[in-house]
């Protein structure tokens, strides 16, 4: 049976909501996607009995510090158990050329060049590039390119327990990409706000959805599980109540706004 766990569902300024990234979880192993932007990843990791070297393979989607700086806290603890011979598992990372290019950037910067060496050898880096399809844990995923203004961004495609899950990672969806998402049985998309609020927290012109915009899309294209994250904080334990009300009212599937470390059985 695979599962989902939301480690974090904010947005990139969220403080009480951890940054948005999730495991994807079957019975040969897990899978992280993004790693938020601090070192509450490998807080989180402990809070489901998982230790760093539990997570064999890691897909960063962009270079954007709410998905890329939890990599580097995990590559600093892991660049010591290489270093001492201790490190007994393969941790593979698949990412795109310009996030390659950030990981070493950044830890070049931050950390003792030995050690920078240590993770160099030790550690799997894997370049995908537009529709590569990469085999992880028994599972097939395809990766495509989402242009974007900014940073380059992959999401990817792949079938779970013979379902469908498209991960469109944290901008909306452009439509020359429509048919990738459509009819997918689970799609997870960001919405940044509500759509009464957007005036307040201004997701078009960040390149987000709100939640009414995400559902109409969604909706069009015939998907049956909508999954929304990546969004803002202010309305604390009423987020997943409001955001899924308005949801409802665009998008004739199953609306599911999950909280922070909440699970998502495929099925």
């Amino acid at each position: 049976m695979a599962k989902i766990t939301m480690l974090g569902t904010g947005n990139g300024g969220t403080m009480d909501l951890y940054n948005t990234c999730f495991i994807i979880n079957n019975e040969s192993g897990n899978f992280l996607v993004d790693t938020g932007g601090s070192i509450e990843i490998i807080k989180r990791l402990k809070k489901l009995n998982l230790s760093i070297e539990d997570i064999n393979h890691i897909f960063i989607s962009h270079s954007h510090t709410d998905h890329i700086l939890g990599l580097i806290w995990m590559l600093k603890k892991l660049s010591v158990k290489i270093m001492r011979n201790e490190l007994n598992n393969d941790i593979n990372i698949y990412c795109n050329d310009e996030v390659y290019e950030s990981i070493i950037t950044i830890l070049s910067r931050v950390l003792p060049s030995v050690l920078v060496d240590y993770i160099k050898e030790g550690i799997k880096f894997h370049i995908v590039k537009e529709h590569d399809i990469v085999n992880i844990n028994n599972v097939n995923y395809e990766f495509f390119h989402i242009p974007d203004t900014g940073s380059k961004l992959f999401g990817f495609k792949c079938k779970l327990d013979g379902k469908t899950l498209t991960f469109y990672g944290d901008v909306t969806l452009k439509p020359e990409l429509s048919d990738i998402v459509r009819n997918s049985d689970y799609v997870m998309h960001e919405a940044f706000c509500l759509e009464s609020e957007e005036n307040i927290f201004h997701a078009y012109e960040k390149h987000h959805s709100t939640v009414k915009r995400a559902c109409e899309m969604m909706n069009d294209l015939n998907v049956r599980n909508l999954i929304l994250y990546h969004t803002e904080e202010s309305h604390g334990l009423e987020r997943k109540r409001m955001y899924e009300d308005e949801g409802k009212m665009y998008f004739n599937g199953n609306v599911v706004v999950p909280d922070d470390m909440e699970e998502i059985i495929i099925k």
